[in-house]
């Protein structure tokens, strides 16, 4: 069936908006149709639209603890291997520090590095313990050391000193070429002890005190 447009055109022409009674076909079907479309735009936009933004964001939300779940569950699982690792650098920790003396060996052990020169025929022109540096938690105390004799005999000496039950480094090491094939070798050894308990407190303590008192 033909429309005839120009008849729909005059119909809206001729409408009174204002009483709805008065309406042709036409009219009525275009509030309508218009009513019907509204109704579910104005719906999304009031409703449905926020939704969904929950819902996205609940997703996004989702994902996050998915991920830290995952993340602690993997700490979860490596706890006993942390714990081990844990255990074998406190042991190995123990045992480089029973390499350290205390204060009360350090005599003996300036003694053992004089007498490993003196085993290999090293002639000692200088032997000059310095001042001890205190650290955190171990004190280092340098040694001013220069000796005489052949090539193989300082290196011998300085295997001797690696292999002392206590660690005692070889530093700022200056070899000379004396007469006679002589050489005189100079350097510093550094040798280290661990701080008693009562040490370790007043080194926190003096940390403390140049930290200041806490900030409230």
């Amino acid at each position: 069936m033909a429309v005839n447009f120009n008849a729909v055109v005059e119909d809206f022409k001729r409408t009174n908006w204002s009483d709805p009674g008065t309406w042709s076909a036409a009219p009525k079907l275009v509030v309508v149709a218009a009513v019907l479309v509204a109704i579910p735009v104005v719906g999304y936009f009031a409703d449905t639209q926020t939704q969904i933004e929950d819902l996205e964001r609940g997703a996004q939300q989702e994902t996050k603890l998915k991920d830290e779940y995952k993340g602690k569950k993997q700490q979860a699982v490596n706890l006993d291997l942390h714990k081990q690792q844990l255990r074998e650098i406190n042991d190995s920790f123990g045992a480089l520090l029973k390499q350290l003396p205390d204060k009360s060996q350090m005599d003996a052990l300036l003694v053992d590095i004089n007498q490993a020169g003196l085993g290999r025929g090293l002639q000692f022109e200088t032997f000059k313990p310095g001042g001890e540096s205190v650290r955190e938690s171990f004190a280092e105390r340098p040694i001013s050391i220069k000796v005489t004799g052949t090539y193989h005999d300082m290196g011998a000496f300085a295997s001797d000193i690696g292999a002392l039950s206590r660690i005692v480094t070889l530093n700022d090491v200056q070899i000379e070429a004396g007469k006679d094939g002589v050489l005189a070798m100079g350097a510093t050894a550094k040798t280290f002890r661990y701080l008693s308990e009562d040490e370790t407190n007043d080194q926190r303590k003096q940390a403390a005190s140049k930290k200041g008192p806490a900030k409230k």
